[in-house]
């Protein structure tokens, strides 16, 4: 997998170790700013001390990456311009990813020095909306015309709806425990240094150890998309195909563009056969030199009509389905021609989803399996890469929690968090963030929890901490664009060098 890596020289293998320092520091960070959340109602609770709750949190967000899947993680990378993901080398893309981690890094690190449990998934999006945005600013683009609005709005819908949903939820359901459970106890303030009565206590620990996981499995996954973006711009070779990926695998690849390719044409989009509209010459493949198709050049933006756009699509259909001809095994195709394959296929869907946006097409259940199958070689991760990233969450989950713990226990009501609140509200943020992953949109766990708390000290009538609500509320409004500035001009400064 790391064959070639010494033949790079020491400026491509110092930036590589340096970008990947950055990114798992990102999840260091993420994992003591937004799983202290987790922790903080099992220990205002007297349910676990500290140093056991966080340990057993840290374990189970370890957990959560392995089982998470890599949804959301492809998710956040298709919020990227697609001509900054088909950016091989040390240049463009390197400088996008940079930009987007320190800019997070550092909003994480001051909004948790100042204890605001404000939202990793929102910084990390809006920065790679700064860099979409600011990439747009160079010359040769149109304002705006990289980022990926449609995708943009599926995942800014999701953040918005989800702590609402929490807050929401999270109060109704501490008022049907009410009517459920009648023991007094659930629902005042804990005494000093006593455990709460087994059950309950057994479960603030169960919906705790749930948090974590789907932190883990929602969260996790956001590093595990930063760490490849940076594999596949440093060892394309190596990485911008699944080197694992069975014969079988290869053989659905060109099952599916083979047909994407009938229902382009049986719809009539572009009138002619597919020998007249793509004509490639498979000698020219790996240096970039292939004709192309009615002077729609490989790399050149979709065009503006159905049948240009038709037209692109055909062709990178074609050439992938070329490459792939009679590989067996994905180690088997010339390292030269790897990153051609992947090209193509986000070429491909770049071209496709204009399509669908024109209404050219339509896309059913079957086009969805096939564009699964089509993605199958360039949307994976090595176990190593998971390792590395449950490693960084999960240490990062044992140091510095106590400052967002400080704030969700003591800070946002007026009264002490009774065992029923700390119950309910970790249960919703448990579902909500496990079924967001499920569904591979990302969700912040910090906003879905603290709204939580908020909800059910709102049902409770115990009152709200104006001025913690109003700083959290602050720091949710400001995030996104903050974030998006700071990763812009970032990424504008790395140009410069690179």
């Amino acid at each position: 997998m790391f064959e070639g890596l010494l033949d790079l020289g020491w400026l491509p293998l110092v930036i590589l170790g340096l970008s990947l320092l950055v990114a798992l520091g990102f999840e260091f960070v993420n994992g003591f700013h937004d799983t202290a959340n987790a922790v903080a109602t099992v220990i205002y609770t007297n349910s676990l001390p500290p140093n056991r709750a966080v340990l057993l949190s840290g374990i189970c967000n370890f957990c959560g990456v392995f089982v998470g899947g890599i949804a959301v993680a492809m998710a956040i990378i298709h919020l990227l311009p697609v001509e900054l993901l088909v950016s091989g080398g040390t240049g463009a893309g390197l400088a996008m990813v940079m930009a987007l981690l320190v800019a997070a890094i550092l909003w994480n690190l001051g909004t948790w020095y100042l204890g605001l449990p404000a939202s990793s998934s929102h910084t990390l999006i809006g920065a790679i909306l700064g860099v979409g945005l600011a990439n747009s600013l160079l010359p040769g683009h149109v304002f705006g015309s990289g980022v990926n609005w449609g995708k943009a709005e599926h995942v800014g819908l999701s953040l918005l709806v989800s702590p609402l949903f929490g807050c929401a939820l999270a109060g109704l359901l501490l008022l049907g425990a009410r009517r459920v459970f009648r023991d007094p106890a659930l629902y005042e303030a804990p005494l000093e240094d006593t455990p709460p009565p087994t059950w309950i206590r057994g479960t603030l620990i169960a919906t705790c150890c749930g948090v974590s996981f789907a932190h883990g499995s929602n969260d996790g996954q956001k590093g595990i998309g930063l760490i490849m973006l940076i594999l596949i711009g440093v060892l394309p070779a190596n990485f911008a195909l699944n080197l694992a990926a069975a014969p079988e695998t290869i053989r659905a690849t060109v099952a599916a563009s083979e047909a994407f390719e009938a229902r382009i044409l049986g719809a009539g989009i572009a009138d002619v056969s597919t020998a007249d509209l793509v004509t490639i010459d498979r000698e020219l493949l790996p240096t970039g030199g292939e004709a192309h198709p009615e002077g729609v050049p490989a790399h050149a933006k979709v065009p503006k009509t159905a049948a240009g756009a038709a037209r692109m699509a055909l062709f990178h259909l074609e050439r992938m389905r070329l490459l792939l001809d009679g590989v067996e095994r994905v180690p088997d195709l010339p390292r030269g021609e790897r990153w051609s394959v992947r090209e193509s296929g986000l070429r491909f869907e770049q071209a496709y989803k204009a399509l669908l946006a024109q209404g050219a097409l339509k896309e059913g259940p079957e086009a969805q399996q096939d564009l699964q199958a089509l993605r199958a070689l360039t949307e994976y991760a090595p176990t190593f890469v998971l390792v590395l990233v449950a490693l960084a969450l999960g240490v990062g989950t044992m140091i510095g929690w106590k400052r967002i713990v400080v704030t969700v226990g003591e800070k946002i009501g007026e009264s002490h968090l009774t065992y029923a609140q700390g119950a309910c509200a970790e249960i919703v943020a448990m579902s909500t963030v496990g079924a967001a992953a499920f569904a591979g949109l990302p969700v912040s766990t910090t906003h879905v929890l603290s709204s939580g708390i908020a909800g059910t000290m709102l049902a409770n009538k115990s009152g709200l901490q104006s001025g913690t609500v109003k700083k959290i509320a602050m720091a949710w409004v400001l995030t996104l664009p903050a974030a998006m500035l700071m990763s812009g001009l970032l990424y504008l400064l790395f140009r410069l060098f690179v």
